[in-house]
């Protein structure tokens, strides 16, 4: 499954924003920096959907704000 994400480093608040059934608004702490938004937006996305920040991969969007994020279906071997 794959997900829209309208991304916001910098925030003073980190919060998501369920816009449509799959595109989010995620507001980080993090400067867009190193790629440290980018894994603090895996995380607090993996947190509000409930599942695991294995599961999500950037597919578009790593430099930018409007990013894709796929949600890879869960298999019994990553155990």
């Amino acid at each position: 499954m794959l997900v829209k994400i309208k991304a916001y480093p910098g925030s003073s608040k980190e919060r998501v924003v369920q816009k449509k059934s799959d595109t989010f608004e995620v507001h980080v702490k993090e400067k867009a920096k190193g790629g440290s938004a980018n894994h603090a937006i895996i995380e607090l996305l993996a947190s509000f959907l409930g599942i695991v920040p294995s599961r999500l991969h950037i597919k578009k969007g790593a430099r930018t704000r409007s990013k894709i994020i796929e949600i890879r279906e869960f298999s019994g071997e990553n155990l």
